[in-house]
């Protein structure tokens, strides 16, 4: 059995929201992390108007719980202790990655816990309460959910595809070498299976498989046609990523051929961000609703002092979460402590964003390497009144114009780069709900784009107008 912390999944029933790929939502804007100490988050998004969290505490011993009415919100929200582990038997010890979902009319608490005679006899247990706020009321224990395999098992999670209840999991077979595998089953009801679960995937890949043999905590995202399960593995450490499922929504979810599983990570340790091991992830939206919402834990440091299960120092974080025009979601990196970046889509080329390339700016389509096309907006470098564009996937560079020309190039210190990566910003030049980006140092000059490539150029016509003009997303 390993031992490792096996992180729970955190699934997220489908968003249904309100844009497509080609007609991204608009900006959203969060500060990072959102909680300290807390591994493995399930954010979800009630019809109460309330988002609902919680996670794993770093002592192993309680689920706790804390709502909010925005999603920044939860960070300083108060939290409640809604259940305690046993003092002896089942549920008694790795109190793991608890998941709230609200499934006809009553609430429940999907988790994982091991025993007091022995710690790593993890199985996956349920909480239920009937009250429509689940802080109050009472919460009883539903036991635990069987599985055909009576063995090591965790990162319970719920959805519901054409009307049926799955659930997902993580277990180890003994028949196989490695340490846990992704399943899946329908529900009877909300503590229950039915039928024989069918294996999804086992981990193959070198980065599923680095330190441990692990695929766990999966999470569900459904949009454009198809179902997309994101899993977490390897080991706990900064090797810890986000792998990728994927079915077509009119397939048979209990056929494992009907999943293809993507050959390289969409998710893991950045260190010019210095993010590692992001993963235990799940999804919820927006305050406004057309965003999808990427929640996980990570650390911001690499390196560990022994066993990583014995580290408290993994935390929530939360970021946009795109998607392709081929409908497939892009998660980037994930992004530097602070606030999140944002993209900038061009007024006139709608298609197009802002991005660097051999850092030249340039607007661009399909810009698959996200972070590339994603910039923080910060408190100007030439003072107050100013903003500068900072590039999310190379911290301490910016957008500055040399020669006229825009660069993404790293601060140098100097009063002239403060001066040429400063801006006022500006109500769109060709649409008051865009923004535009006046030269502090060129005043009358624009950041504009023309032949695809980007300059600070006056303006003057109608078009100027529009090439200077951008969309926050």
């Amino acid at each position: 059995m390993r031992r490792v912390a096996a992180i729970a999944v955190l699934v997220v029933a489908a968003s249904l929201l309100v844009a497509t790929p080609a007609e991204a939502a608009p900006a959203v804007q969060y500060t990072n992390p959102l909680v300290a100490q807390r591994a493995d988050p399930h954010i979800v998004k009630h019809t109460d108007g309330y988002y609902y969290m919680t996670a794993t505490a770093p002592e192993y011993d309680r689920i706790v719980l804390r709502r909010a009415t925005t999603l920044q919100g939860l960070a300083t929200a108060s939290e409640s202790v809604i259940w305690r582990r046993h003092t002896s038997g089942e549920m008694a010890a790795h109190i793991w990655a608890p998941e709230i979902h609200y499934v006809n009319g009553r609430w429940y608490i999907y988790f994982a816990a091991g025993r007091s005679d022995d710690i790593w006899a993890i199985r996956m247990y349920v909480l239920e309460n009937a009250s429509a706020n689940p802080l109050t009321g009472s919460w009883t224990e539903r036991g635990r959910i069987a599985t055909p395999l009576d063995t090591f098992s965790l990162d319970a999670t719920t959805f519901v595809h054409n009307g049926t209840r799955y659930l997902a999991w993580a277990q180890h077979d003994p028949a196989i070498g490695g340490n846990t595998n992704l399943y899946l089953a329908p529900m009877s009801n909300p503590w229950t299976i039915t039928g024989t679960p069918a294996r999804l995937s086992v981990p193959t890949y070198s980065w599923e498989t680095v330190g441990f043999r692990v695929n766990e905590g999966p999470a569900v995202i459904q949009r454009n046609g198809r179902v997309f399960m994101a899993y977490s593995a390897s080991a706990t450490d900064a090797n810890y990523c986000l792998g990728l499922l994927t079915a077509s929504a009119t397939s048979n979810l209990m056929n494992p051929s009907s999943w293809t599983k993507s050959a390289q990570p969409v998710f893991r340790s950045n260190a010019a961000t210095s993010q590692y091991g992001p993963g235990h992830n799940s999804f919820t939206v927006s305050d406004d609703g057309q965003s999808d919402i990427l929640v996980y834990h990570d650390r911001s440091y690499r390196d560990i002092s022994g066993d990583p299960l014995n580290d408290p120092n993994r935390r929530t974080r939360v970021q946009k979460l795109y998607w392709n025009a081929d409908g497939t979601p892009n998660f980037g990196i994930p992004v530097a402590d602070g606030i999140t970046p944002q993209r900038l889509r061009s007024y006139n080329l709608t298609d197009r964003y802002i991005r660097h390339w051999d850092f030249r700016a340039r607007v661009e389509a399909n810009v698959t390497n996200l972070a590339d096309s994603q910039f923080r907006i910060v408190t100007g470098l030439g003072g107050a009144g100013t903003v500068s564009l900072e590039s999310a996937n190379f911290p301490g560079y910016y957008l500055r114009h040399r020669n006229y020309e825009m660069w993404v190039e790293r601060n140098d210190g100097s009063a002239i780069f403060r001066s040429d990566a400063s801006f006022f910003r500006r109500a769109g030049l060709a649409d008051a709900a865009g923004v535009s980006f006046e030269s502090v140092n060129f005043a009358g000059r624009y950041i504009r784009h023309s032949s695809n490539l980007l300059y600070v150029q006056p303006v003057s016509t109608a078009t100027d107008r529009a090439d200077a003009t951008y969309v926050l997303e």
